[in-house]
């Protein structure tokens, strides 16, 4: 196999070389609503094509290797007085995976448990290239299954506006669980 980046010879899609010489994250930190932070890793200028490989074939391989890059690293660090379930938005399968469940995976810890087909849009709209006023007038229209009462996290692989997001968070305080803020493998206004 070849590395995606370089195109040398290697075990992985992306060779060891390349991950750690483009794909070492950073942790940017943005207020979405009132006292409500989503935190991404890299800026979406910098895996954009990574980002779209969701659309091939081979996109759960490169999901993997960022999740384990960035998420699993953020789960090994996280602390908290509970127990916290990492719910994935629109955890559907396209191209015989789901990219936002193997993000929701990679949180596994002490203290996060991944739960999945918690939170599933009714309208499945694409957002991609729309602007804010789009995405409001076109909801997901989120419902969720069999989560009440919980404390959660919500895992995405990308943030423009945040209506996906703050969208996906009113669905489950309306069941009465609680959302700790959102993390995001990119965001697109870095």
């Amino acid at each position: 196999m070849h590395c995606i980046l370089c195109e040398n010879l290697s075990f992985y899609i992306i060779c060891k070389n390349c991950q750690n010489r483009y794909l070492q994250p950073s942790f940017y930190k943005r207020e979405i609503e009132d006292g409500f932070f989503n935190y991404s890793f890299y800026a979406l200028s910098e895996i954009q094509e990574l980002i779209n490989s969701k659309y091939y074939f081979y996109g759960d391989k490169v999901y993997k290797i960022l999740a384990y890059l960035s998420f699993k690293t953020f789960a090994l660090n996280f602390s908290y007085k509970q127990k916290v379930f990492a719910i994935a938005i629109d955890d559907h399968t396209r191209h015989d995976f789901s990219h936002t469940a193997i993000l929701a995976s990679s949180l596994k810890s002490k203290y996060i448990l991944p739960k999945y087909n918690i939170l599933k849009a009714q309208n499945h709209i694409k957002y991609a290239g729309k602007d804010l006023k789009y995405r409001q007038k076109n909801p997901r229209r989120f419902k969720v299954k069999n989560l009440t009462k919980q404390t959660t996290i919500l895992c995405d692989d990308l943030i423009t506006t945040g209506s996906t997001i703050l969208e996906a968070k009113k669905a489950l305080e309306n069941k009465n669980n609680q959302v700790l803020f959102s993390l995001t493998l990119a965001d697109a206004k870095i």
